[in-house]
């Protein structure tokens, strides 16, 4: 009775349209209320929920994300790919670089919108000029968007590591994200080379040597990025956390005084944007703290560990019913509140059906990854729409084919755990 209380508040909360971070510590204090808790308990647990120094990952990457995503920086990965893609003159060459540019801010950006909105204010309008249906380039760049929720330095995984209570590491999970970020991309360049062939797409055309050059210096700047955050974190010089202030510092010099096309006028209000999604963040963990503590009082772990086992066994079966269940939830939240739900809930469940928690953490981001394409909230899905000025309805009718391949990644980084977990047991962060 008592959890039905705890989930019964929450699903009215959100029902009546309240924001979800309020719904959270709304229905935390209700169920503190039914089973005689003091109201301090849940205070602290929303002060607790904050006060750790991992916490500072989030707006260090966010903030580097930001500065490179709006300082041209993704105009010039954009034509780094052009660059690689144009010596094969494959056929569908525009819709590789699209993927490839993706693949290298995805692990700039730690953000699907952010990719989305970067790459795809650039590729699409390219794509369709090039004779690209505007809804095929659309469904390209939302799709390659989901590696920046698995690769480093993603922010769900900084998420899901606070979720778990500092159980997972947040070096661990950055290294896991690796295989499966570049398995998803490269399966959507198989994709996109079947639709070049059987569509006959153009060719992509090669760049002149002394241009080509000049294209690979200044994406160099860029790249470096990924050597900052990556080499730092394996060899030991950077925590993910100085690696994220470091990144800072790197995208504000590379932005202001070598590329030089975003005005100082302009940093005022990308600071602001910055605070706005921090806030935001921080505002759902400090809540979800309160709502996952009232869980654990009211065993919600145990009993919940007790019904999938009466399911089945076998943790092959519960990965599949766990597969299904967070398809259904990304659907109707947002992936950040839901890590913050499910992490200290699940996270015992497959724990004691000997699910390695980094392994079940690609896992979990993947699957509310594909959230972010889906309506009625998916974040991504709507801000691709309005960059590639499409319709949901049109996306939705040939987006499929994405979808399956999504799918397919989901069910071998699922089954498969070493593609997630290989590289960080050969470097021994797990």
């Amino acid at each position: 009775m008592d959890i039905a209380v705890l989930l019964l508040s929450m699903c009215v909360f959100f029902a009546i349209g309240m924001p979800i971070a309020y719904a959270m510590a709304l229905s935390a204090l209700v169920g503190a209320l039914w089973i005689d808790l003091p109201v301090a308990a849940v205070m602290q647990q929303l002060a607790s929920g904050v006060g750790k120094v991992s916490m500072l990952t989030i707006p260090f990457f966010v903030l580097a994300g930001a500065i490179m995503a709006e300082g041209g920086m993704a105009r010039r990965l954009v034509d780094f790919a052009a660059v690689i893609v144009g010596f094969t003159r494959m056929r569908g060459g525009l819709s590789q670089v699209n993927i490839l540019a993706t693949t290298i801010m995805s692990g700039i950006s730690g953000s699907s919108v952010a990719d989305t909105s970067a790459i795809g204010s650039v590729m699409i309008p390219q794509m369709a000029k090039k004779g690209y249906p505007r809804v095929f380039a659309t469904n390209v760049t939302i799709s390659a968007s989901l590696q920046a929720i698995v690769v480093p330095p993603s922010h769900n995984a900084v998420i899901y590591s606070l979720a778990t209570g500092g159980v997972v590491s947040i070096t661990s999970l950055f290294l896991a994200g690796i295989l499966p970020g570049l398995l998803l991309g490269f399966s959507l360049m198989l994709l996109c080379l079947f639709y070049a062939y059987r569509d006959k797409h153009p060719k992509g055309e090669p760049v002149p040597i002394r241009q080509a050059a000049k294209m690979l210096v200044e994406a160099l700047w860029g790249i470096v990025t990924l050597v900052i955050v990556l080499g730092g974190i394996l060899t030991g010089v950077f925590t993910p956390i100085e690696a994220g202030a470091v990144a800072c510092v790197w995208a504000f010099f590379v932005t202001m005084f070598v590329y030089r096309d975003y005005k100082w006028s302009e940093l005022p209000q990308l600071a602001y944007r910055t605070l706005q999604t921090v806030a935001m963040v921080l505002t759902l963990v400090a809540t979800a703290s309160c709502f996952g503590y009232i869980a654990a009082v009211m065993q919600m772990p145990a009993k919940m560990t007790e019904f999938f086992v009466a399911i089945s066994a076998n943790k092959y079966v519960l990965l599949m019913w766990l597969n299904i269940m967070l398809l259904v939830l990304g659907t109707a939240l947002d992936l950040a509140p839901l890590l913050l739900i499910c992490t200290p809930i699940l996270l015992p469940v497959v724990k004691s059906f000997g699910i390695d928690p980094v392994h079940f953490g690609i896992v979990m981001l993947l699957n509310l990854g594909i959230g972010l394409l889906t309506p009625p909230v998916g974040t991504t899905l709507f801000v691709g729409c309005a960059i590639g000025k499409v319709s949901v309805d049109d996306i939705m009718r040939e987006i499929w084919p994405f979808y399956y391949v999504m799918f397919a990644v989901l069910m071998l980084v699922t089954y498969i755990p070493a593609i997630s977990l290989w590289l960080p047991h050969s470097f021994g962060f797990h």
